[in-house]
């Protein structure tokens, strides 16, 4: 039985200008957010697609929360015509997007034996100190992701760059726990 993932947050940033003036992004943007002593970016909030933005001074932007790489495409591009709208002239319209993080869930559909787990997997890959943490962190080296492998069978998966690597991720895991004969 394949399992699905369900992508919670791509995480991605881009270069749209040289540089931003960020109190006049905020008095300019309703309900953009700008503390430079809590925090040196701009926080800004759009609804459609759902997607939040930390904009700062080197012109640099990440854009968290939404829940594909298609939205991110379209907020960064919604958000560069936005900023070029009230006044910066040397926005990048088409800017180079690099996906920094994908989080996924999984669900197995069956409760896990962690215990049984940590001993499968060998502990060099894996932490699991369930006084600290309920879940097993598991660290797969090919794709590069980490998945939190709960006892209720739910998977979190962190740290991939596209969809397919959080789907490769629970794919390893699944094949792994089959031939250990716990799934």
């Amino acid at each position: 039985m394949e399992s699905t993932i369900n992508i919670e947050n791509v995480v991605a940033s881009t270069k749209l200008a040289d540089e931003f003036n960020l109190q006049k992004i905020e008095a300019e943007l309703e309900g953009a957010e700008y503390n430079k002593e809590k925090f040196p970016g701009l926080v800004y909030r759009v609804k459609s697609p759902k997607a939040a933005f930390l904009i700062f001074t080197s012109g640099k932007v990440v854009c968290t929360g939404a829940k594909n790489v298609g939205d991110v495409r379209t907020v960064i591009t919604n958000m560069a015509k936005t900023l070029k709208s009230i006044g910066f002239d040397t926005i990048n319209l088409e800017p180079e997007i690099h996906v920094q993080n994908i989080v996924a869930s999984a669900d197995l559909k069956t409760d896990l034996n962690l215990n049984a787990i940590a001993l499968g997997l060998g502990l060099e890959n894996i932490e699991y100190e369930p006084e600290q943490f309920p879940g097993l962190v598991y660290r797969i080296k090919q794709p590069k992701v980490v998945v939190l492998i709960f006892s209720s069978g739910k998977l979190v998966v962190t740290g991939g760059k596209s969809p397919e690597e959080c789907e490769e991720g629970v794919r390893i895991v699944r094949r792994q726990l089959e031939n250990m004969g716990l799934l």
